[in-house]
């Protein structure tokens, strides 16, 4: 059996007539002789009535400060409500198809929500669908806890699991289809004619994920890189092209050798909505063990961290700005100066090529500083450079980082 999983994304399936392109889809991939397991995710986006953040949004009208497993409940309908229509609809084409929810393909996960992690998988019900002949249509982003409590997965949480079932039921690969014909080398609503990526390796597509391109869940890139599933992206309207991911693969091949040497970073991506923390009020956060109590708090809260910057009387970090009140709340106790800005940005450059190559910091910080955008932190890592400005700058900052690495030129 040729399993292949084909995960559509809530903006493919917003209309009668995309919902049709996308079950197109997995015909063609049954006449290519492929074993299709579909997973889904809410239909359309804000304002559609089965969108993940309109069921959110009902939510908080009855409760601004709702969470937890209400509101988790609520959020996993939308994915159900559009595994069934989908279900339905390939059978009315021929094709025996049943609808599954994530805990019914056995998906369970620990007890945090609004962003679960998936512990483990039992994939019996799903074998036994498939040896019936027919069709798993599966509601992504959604599991259950071991005491029968429905969880979901966080946003592009459907990645994750299209990359779990693509897992254990040994895929050929996972199909990930969307609005668009792959990944790009800069957001298409900063830069319309950036180029469509043909192949990318792992790392630099789960990089590029971190860093804010939101085609692809870095948790998903991460698993399927783990167990190296090749993965292709590409639009729910065309059956060809897009961008493939997997091991040994690199970007600069259909290059010529005079453009190699500069092709040191594959993409440009932007993470807004991101606040400043700054942590005063003890001499020595090493020896007073305050400063790991820092990231202890906020790790209990379930508030990630990212940038940071530890000296001996200060730490300086950046949050989600949705998470400032839990931080703030969560860091109340330790009796330390909290300073808390928002309005910041991460933008980063990405790229395997940059590793070992002097003169890339230098290159992003001219830049930058050439179109008067100012830099408040930096970070880098063998294959990404980041760095920390005003949202309200991000359009130019991502446009000049564009030109200079020549991004429309792959």
């Amino acid at each position: 059996m040729r399993v292949v999983v084909q995960k559509f994304g809530g903006s493919s399936l917003s209309t009668a007539e995309l919902r049709r392109e996308a079950m197109q889809r997995v015909w063609d991939a049954v006449d290519r002789g492929f074993t299709p397991v579909v997973v889904v995710s809410a239909m359309g986006r804000f304002g559609d009535p089965y969108a993940t953040d309109t069921l959110l949004e009902l939510v908080k009208e009855a409760n601004p400060k709702a969470q937890g497993a209400n509101v988790d409940l609520l959020l996993s309908c939308g994915e159900i409500i559009a595994a069934t229509l989908f279900a339905e609809g390939l059978c009315s084409l021929g094709l025996p198809a049943v609808a599954l929810t994530g805990w019914q393909c056995g998906i369970t996960t620990d007890d945090v929500h609004l962003g679960a992690r998936v512990l483990k998988v039992h994939g019996e019900r799903l074998w036994e669908v498939l040896h019936q002949g027919r069709i798993p249509v599966v509601a992504g982003f959604q599991g259950v806890t071991e005491q029968g409590v429905v969880t979901t997965l966080g946003r592009g949480g459907s990645d994750t699991t299209a990359a779990v079932l693509g897992v254990v039921l040994k895929a050929e690969r996972v199909e990930i289809y969307t609005d668009v014909d792959g990944i790009k080398t800069a957001d298409p609503r900063i830069i319309p004619d950036a180029p469509t990526l043909q192949v990318m390796s792992y790392r630099e597509a789960m990089e590029l994920a971190q860093m804010g391109a939101k085609v692809l869940h870095p948790r998903a890139a991460e698993i399927v890189m783990e167990e190296g599933i090749p993965v292709q992206v590409r639009s729910v309207q065309h059956s060809k092209g897009g961008t493939f991911i997997g091991h040994g693969v690199k970007p600069q091949a259909a290059l010529g050798a005079e453009q190699i040497a500069d092709r040191v970073v594959t993409g440009v991506a932007h993470l807004g909505k991101r606040a400043q923390v700054k942590v005063r009020g003890v001499e020595n956060f090493h020896t007073s063990g305050l400063g790991a109590r820092v990231f202890q708090v906020l790790a209990e809260a379930h508030v990630s961290v990212d940038l940071i910057h530890l000296s001996l009387d200060y730490i300086v970090f950046i949050i989600d700005q949705a998470k400032v009140e839990i931080a703030q709340q969560a860091l109340a106790p330790l009796g330390l100066e909290v300073e808390i800005t928002g309005g910041f940005a991460k933008v980063s450059v990405v790229g395997a090529g940059m590793h070992g190559v002097p003169g890339v910091m230098a290159r992003v910080v001219n830049c930058l500083s050439a179109e008067d955008i100012p830099i408040y932190q930096t970070s880098d890592s063998h294959a990404n450079i980041s760095c920390l400005i005003l949202e309200e700058d991000i359009g130019r900052a991502v446009q000049a980082l564009y030109r200079e690495f020549h991004l429309d030129s792959i």
